[in-house]
């Protein structure tokens, strides 16, 4: 079954598919570039040609064999991702918006493994978290687990590095921006009963702890510093566009997941990286559909 993407030119021949194959093994690179565009044209059916490509004798071959491959997983990631995008509205399910996203720049991820990573991190939280879910002192055991014994901090010598904003790097180096390590805390959080959402505050995306005593802001980029709304609001008044109400909002998984990546369109565009760019352009675009 053809996945949910741009319909193909017509379908190769026999002879066609043996000759795009062995063209693999052409060093020239306008003809590679050539040979790789129509079989992007033919996915996903093109990757089963390649099986045996990717383990020729040939070098060149296998290099290129495994370059297309990819390719078209990245093509059928960018289609699911885009499918995604355009069929759940503001409550959609947020992580699974972030292990798409991170598909499409890292296809060959296992996500139900990070998934149980998760589950598991979640599991010796509730372990260590007071019965009571509804006081600070339960912030103070999150704090510690997440940022003193599994180590997760703010990427402070690359903020701009876009693996800081595929949630599988944040969680395979254990760094991250502020949007993705409060989306760490949040979705962690969420799975052990505490009353934590995102914020999608400008310039700085934040965590709120609430409940009917007392709210509380979380700058998880800063190992879960504890913040009062006056706190917040000096900073956008110091900072930023100044203080609205708005700024201090729950943030609903779509908006957190555009900001995810808008962050990555920017940085994509400021290190020169236009195709990158135009892909996460037209997940922009299916998020404000």
């Amino acid at each position: 079954m053809r996945s949910a993407g741009p319909q193909t030119r017509r379908d190769p021949t026999p002879r066609e598919r043996a000759a795009l194959v062995a063209l693999l093994g052409d060093e020239d690179p306008e003809v590679f570039h050539a040979v790789k565009k129509r079989l992007l044209e033919c996915a996903p059916e093109s990757a089963a040609w390649l099986k045996e490509a990717v383990l020729d004798p040939d070098p060149c071959v296998r290099r290129h064999a495994q370059e297309v491959v990819r390719a078209i997983a990245r093509q059928n990631a960018d289609w699911r991702f885009l499918d995604f995008c355009r069929r759940h509205r503001e409550e959609m399910d947020l992580e699974e918006g972030l292990w798409l996203l991170a598909a499409t720049r890292y296809p060959e991820i296992n996500i139900e493994a990070y998934r149980a990573l998760l589950d598991q991190f979640a599991a010796e939280l509730d372990q260590r978290l007071p019965r009571q879910r509804r006081s600070l002192a339960c912030l103070a055991v999150m704090n510690d687990f997440l940022f003193n014994e599994l180590r997760f901090r703010g990427n402070l010598e690359d903020f701009h590095d876009p693996d800081n904003s595929y949630f599988n790097r944040v969680i395979d180096r254990r760094t991250g921006n502020p949007i993705s390590l409060c989306a760490l805390y949040w979705l962690l959080a969420r799975r052990v009963g505490l009353p934590v959402v995102g914020v999608n505050m400008p310039l700085h995306f934040l965590c709120r702890f609430q409940t009917a005593r007392e709210t509380v802001f979380i700058d998880a980029f800063n190992r879960g510093k504890l913040l009062t709304r006056t706190d917040c609001i000096r900073f956008l008044q110091e900072h930023g566009p100044g203080f609205e109400e708005t700024a201090l909002a729950p943030a609903t998984a779509r908006k957190t997941l555009r900001r995810f990546c808008l962050n990555l369109q920017q940085t994509y565009l400021s290190r020169r990286l236009t195709e990158e760019a135009a892909r996460l352009g037209r997940y922009l675009r299916a998020l404000d559909g």
